[in-house]
């Protein structure tokens, strides 16, 4: 018989985003219903929060009920309604866990400008009760339950409601946040938490919990799995993380080539593809032009989109950006966030317009003129989980400049090292120097021009990064080893610390 799996996330594009863990998580449901047909009961089931602002078009709703949920803060009863809508998705069945007092508020998902909702363990914790709970009414209890991120790690102590046999994969997607509750607070994840809480505690790290209970744990790359067992990445729970062994691992995330495919792009001035990259030379010439740089000039064009953050490494570029612009480097920057990062880049672009352009918002269809019309992509990050940018850009012809760092070495050759066999231009050192460095072989083989130049381009767009390919089938096999854990005994249950 067909697996049953249901995935648990406080985020799904395009019903609620705001960061890659949204793309994940849609980007995997649509490959499982694509590639695991007969293995896995499709479409899968995805739950999700109906925040306020979750749109739902009528003609999508598949239907809905109400159901009792066990509620810490429902008074005498302890039991309060929650509704399930279900919607039609791109490949899969949305579940939204609609409960206007946890959901639909002002703010953000998570809280509002003056921080976090201080009910955030309420919130969560009702959401994976709720999702369990329908699972189980509906007489089809799943097999698997794929947590993602501190969120839905509440589920992890939820047996009551029938589910205590589903196996329960963690994928850790952003270990910097971890549902700290403290002990004032567990009482409104329910008595489960209340009774594992040790006396002397101040309180449950939910992440760390669900790492300890779940029967298998990835995070989005190999590189990042091995990186977040040092203190130096892990964020805190590197110890956490050694303690599963074997039963930590990582799987690759993948790319949705239909979303990001140059040749069907409409944003872009011209589309091309590997067979044909004549129409790259107008993508350049289109943004060059609408940014005020002169096409003409054939110099090295380096361009890179992100959030401003100093694990981006935007502030590496801000220091390197003077010698780069010394070494016929122009720059394209597209990123919103602290303005103090790029403080030095924005005094460059004023200075020199025609040389640096800083573009200091959130714009989609600029993103992808970028992707399509610069000559190589920056991706100076400190740490990064596993990325997409660069794989985007090598779908696009645009060979990346990265920082030999979790997903970014798993996924990028070094064509200095590996003259030939490359896919890009790799730093080993997080400092504006191995970032000038890298950025001057790259620059090297691009004036050097023809063959080496259009084999470099032509092996990058050839990388397979489609989440069909590896990484939803690699989900799969996790799928099937995790119920095999949990059908042969108990996970570990390390107590919270």
């Amino acid at each position: 018989m067909p697996l049953r799996v249901a995935l648990l996330a406080a985020e799904c594009e395009p019903w609620a985003k705001t960061g890659g863990l949204a793309d994940v998580v849609d980007a995997l449901a649509r490959a499982l219903g694509a590639v695991a047909v007969g293995d896995l009961e499709t479409p899968v089931d995805v739950f999700l929060p109906r925040y306020r602002g979750v749109a739902i078009p009528p003609e999508r709703v598949l239907g809905e009920r109400t159901i009792i949920v066990a509620d810490p803060r429902a008074g005498a009863g302890g039991r309060t309604a929650v509704r399930i809508v279900d919607v039609e998705a791109d490949g899969y069945r949305l579940r939204l866990v609609d409960h206007p007092a946890a959901f639909d508020r002002d703010g953000g998902y998570y809280g509002d400008a003056t921080g976090d909702f201080p009910d955030n363990a309420w919130r969560f914790g009702l959401f994976c009760r709720a999702a369990l709970e329908v699972l189980w009414v509906e007489g089809r209890p799943p097999d698997l339950v794929h947590l993602h991120d501190w969120h839905a790690a509440p589920a992890v102590r939820y047996g009551d409601a029938g589910t205590a046999d589903a196996a329960v994969l963690l994928t850790v997607h952003n270990l910097a946040y971890h549902g700290w509750t403290p002990r004032d607070r567990v009482a409104e994840l329910g008595g489960e938490w209340e009774a594992a809480l040790p006396a002397e505690a101040p309180g449950i790290d939910l992440l760390r919990a669900a790492i300890d209970r779940a029967d298998l744990v990835n995070t989005v790359s190999p590189g990042f799995a091995r990186e977040a067992l040092r203190p130096a990445f892990g964020m805190g729970l590197d110890g956490a993380l050694r303690a599963r062994g074997d039963r930590f691992i990582g799987i690759l995330n993948g790319l949705d080539t239909e979303l990001w495919d140059p040749a069907t792009d409409e944003a872009i001035a011209a589309t091309y593809s590997r067979a044909d990259r004549s129409g790259k030379a107008a993508c350049r010439a289109d943004l060059l032009t609408r940014i005020g740089m002169d096409p003409a000039d054939g110099g090295p064009v380096l361009g890179m989109i992100g959030r401003l953050d100093p694990q981006k490494g935007f502030d590496l570029l801000a220091e390197a950006a003077p010698a780069l612009l010394d070494d016929g480097v122009r720059l394209v920057v597209q990123g919103s966030g602290p303005a103090e990062l790029v403080g030095g880049l924005r005094g460059l672009a004023d200075a020199r317009p025609d040389r640096v352009v800083l573009i200091e918002r959130f714009d989609r269809e600029m993103a992808r003129r970028i992707y399509a019309g610069v000559d190589g992509f920056l991706m100076p990050s400190r740490f990064e989980p596993c990325g997409t940018g660069q794989m985007i850009s090598l779908r696009y012809g645009t060979p990346p400049i990265v920082h030999s760092t979790g997903g970014l070495a798993d996924t990028v050759v070094d064509e200095h090292d590996n003259p030939g066999t490359g896919t890009g231009f790799v730093f080993h050192d997080a400092t504006p120097e191995a970032l000038r460095g890298a950025c001057a072989a790259f620059a090297t083989r691009f004036r050097t021009g023809g063959p080496a130049w259009q084999g470099l381009l032509d092996r990058g767009m050839a990388v397979d990064f489609d989440w069909r390919t590896a990484s939803a089938p690699a989900y799969v096999a996790a799928y099937h080893r995790a119920i095999a854990l949990r059908r042969s005994g108990p996970a570990p249950s390390p107590a919270l610390d």
